[in-house]
């Protein structure tokens, strides 16, 4: 079980109130579509995706970008038991989708990218650690099931 200090659930929460979903959400999937273009794979369905042009603008990449985003406000609101719940989400990607559960790092990434870029010298490197831990337990508890 991961131990949370009052400062991380304080930074944790601060960092989330005050992103811009639609904002944040598309531009670090899209990052992650452009960066690593092996992950597209997954998006077949989602419609033009030939070029970073075509992914940033993609209504299908924007609308889920935002719901991930939106997805991990369930962590922030659980972060005493963000494996169970994320359980299902995690049978869904192994199971259903037959997602690489190192995708979900490598959008981790792109989102500490986005949103750092989004609060410049504001992200501080303590708010990176809290922030990373806090991305690490997550892409932990999506990855459970592949274990």
């Amino acid at each position: 079980m991961v131990e949370w200090t009052e400062q991380e659930r304080s930074i944790i929460t601060s960092i989330f109130s005050n992103l811009d979903y639609e904002d944040v959400g598309p531009k670090a999937l899209s990052r992650c579509l452009i960066v690593y273009p092996w992950t597209q794979r997954y998006f077949a369905s989602f419609g033009n995706l030939y070029n970073a042009d075509a992914i940033k603008t993609n209504p299908n990449i924007q609308a889920h970008g935002t719901r991930v985003l939106h997805g991990l406000d369930r962590a922030v609101k659980n972060m005493d038991n963000i494996k169970s719940t994320y359980a299902e989400l995690s049978v869904l990607h192994s199971e259903k989708l037959h997602v690489d559960p190192d995708n979900f790092k490598l959008l981790a990434d792109c989102l500490t990218i986005v949103i750092a870029a989004k609060m410049g010298s504001g992200f501080t490197p303590e708010m990176q650690a809290t922030f990373q831990k806090f991305l690490a337990v997550v892409v932990s508890a999506l990855g459970r099931q592949y274990h």
